[in-house]
């Protein structure tokens, strides 16, 4: 019974980890633009990723100051819903292979 019981603990993980090694992990990247307010960026990543308002900003002041964030980076599926919602809020997003992991 605790091997069956361990099993479905650890059988998330290492399917995460599988999905991981077989796709990659991605990173969502906002760039500058001459467009948005900086509050308006603020606001736009409180909402999508639920930042608070400290790690908004530090991002809203990468673009602005670096000329782009990495702003999250996970599974392709994931980050490619998180560029697609940024880019409905009129923010310039793309995504990067991260080869590094």
């Amino acid at each position: 019974m605790s091997d069956s019981h361990t099993q479905t603990h650890t059988a998330p993980a290492q399917r995460n980890e599988t999905e991981l090694a077989l796709q990659g992990v991605w990173r969502v990247v906002v760039l500058n633009d001459p467009v948005n307010l900086m509050s308006y960026v603020v606001m736009v990543f409180k909402k999508v990723f639920g930042y608070d308002e400290t790690t908004a900003r530090r991002h809203m002041l990468e673009v602005h100051e670096q000329g782009r964030s990495v702003v999250w980076s996970g599974l392709r599926e994931k980050a490619e819903a998180y560029a697609f919602t940024l880019q409905q809020w009129h923010l310039t997003a793309i995504l990067e292979s991260d080869e590094a992991h």
